[in-house]
């Protein structure tokens, strides 16, 4: 059987990889959308009053935000730390699309990449033109310098199609990038970029690509299908025959666009106690926007749960950007 021999969960957002100034051109944005907050959706304006005594506009000056960022730095420094120490062969990573490679044409709720290879590269101009302000800066952190292929990991990726059909999984598959004239992006989507180049540092290692469709409706996964899916991989790993190293990974959250520190302090708490049913149970309806990319968080706990691994909380940074609560909540833990 293969050996699991870490665990992260880590945050892949934009604000970790732009300058504390450069949070504040995603706030326009903030202003003129509505936003999901404690399972409710509000106007920026309706945040502003109701979060008043939050005094958020205090915890989101440059001051606020320069700490903020280098508490950042540090804790995704001491994740790619880690990964070297540890050195796995090879990493399964449960992550999301954000409309990169799955459109609302054909929107699956899982995917399973079973190809031998993908790859990933620069982004030209006239795609990067198409990107939101605040986003595109962050590109660097998800695009190596030049064309580069990586290896997948198509063994295991067939043994959990294979085992997803016998218990019941009617998972989606595919087997190359696709490549869309006139769309915002080409190459591997972000969630899994993030780890390739900042986690791995480029030095990457075989993966095994698991796309969920956090965001988007009609067809986003509940939590305890999220957390069931863990399993059914931590299932595969114990069935394969080799001898290979794994690392295990749930790419996104915490939450955003507006950023609810319950939620999330709940959460990390639920992972470090291993409280299946808590995370199994967490209502869909706080779990939207890019809060949603927490499934999986809980996909990569079922993974998790039940091996020997274990660790501590690095960080949790609630990156605040503006008065109304808006930003990214930054969380960073690691078994070994």
């Amino acid at each position: 059987m293969a050996n699991i021999v870490l665990g992260l969960w880590t945050t892949h957002g934009p604000q970790l990889s732009t300058t504390p100034e450069e949070w504040m051109l995603r706030v326009p944005g903030d202003r003129a959308r509505v936003h999901w907050y404690k399972g409710r959706r509000y106007s920026f304006d309706d945040l502003v009053e109701l979060r008043r005594n939050e005094h958020l506009a205090e915890r989101s000056t440059l001051e606020a935000r320069t700490r903020n960022h280098a508490a950042c730095q540090a804790a995704i420094a001491e994740v790619a730390r880690i990964w070297e120490e540890v050195d796995p062969d090879v990493a399964v990573i449960f992550g999301n699309d954000q409309r990169e490679l799955v459109l609302p044409q054909l929107q699956p709720a899982y995917t399973i990449y079973h190809g031998d290879t993908f790859w990933n590269g620069p982004m030209p101009e006239w795609r990067s033109a198409k990107l939101p302000v605040g986003i595109r800066e962050a590109e660097w952190a998800n695009r190596p310098e030049a064309r580069t292929e990586y290896q997948g990991m198509p063994e295991l990726a067939r043994k959990l199609l294979e085992r997803g059909l016998d218990e019941r999984w009617d998972f989606a598959a595919s087997n190359e990038l696709p490549e869309y004239p006139d769309h915002h992006h080409i190459g591997t989507p972000h969630a899994f970029a993030y780890i390739l180049r900042r986690v791995m540092e480029d030095r990457a290692v075989p993966i095994l690509p698991i796309i969920t469709n956090t965001f988007f409706a009609p067809n986003q996964p509940r939590p305890w299908r999220c957390f069931e899916l863990g399993e059914l991989v931590r299932d595969v790993l114990e069935d394969w025959d080799s001898d290979l190293r794994v690392a295990v990974v749930g790419s996104g959250g915490m939450s955003h666009f507006v950023i609810n520190e319950d939620f999330d302090r709940g959460l990390i708490d639920a992972i470090q106690r291993r409280d299946a049913e808590y995370l199994q149970e967490i209502d869909p309806g706080l779990m939207q926007d890019g809060t949603s990319e927490l499934l999986n968080w809980v996909s990569a706990s079922g993974c998790l749960f039940e091996t020997d691994l274990a660790g501590d909380l690095i960080d949790y940074v609630p990156c605040y950007r503006s008065e109304a609560g808006s930003g990214t909540a930054q969380g960073f833990l690691a078994w070994r």
